[in-house]
């Protein structure tokens, strides 16, 4: 999956979850959502750490275990992926 490809999709996913995220407070019962809300979030997870390895940090909450990289890439908006 090419880097447009990996935006595209944890964008999807994130409104998927936070959709279900919403849709949950007022049905706390509904296991199909509930399990898809958790299979949402986990493959956001995943994904959002795939794209930061590769790419560099989509927010500067990312963490760097040796440096300071928010600052060394093009700010989302620069790359036209916002």
């Amino acid at each position: 999956m090419d880097r447009r490809a990996m935006i595209t999709k944890i964008r999807e996913l994130a409104f998927a979850s936070g959709d279900l995220g919403l849709y949950l407070d007022t049905h706390p019962k509904d296991i199909n959502a509930l399990r898809l809300h958790r299979e949402y979030s986990k493959e956001l997870m995943e994904l959002k750490d795939e794209y930061q390895k590769m790419y560099g940090p989509l927010t500067m909450h990312y963490p760097s275990k040796d440096e300071w990289r928010w600052i060394d890439e093009p700010l989302p908006w620069q790359r036209g992926n916002y």
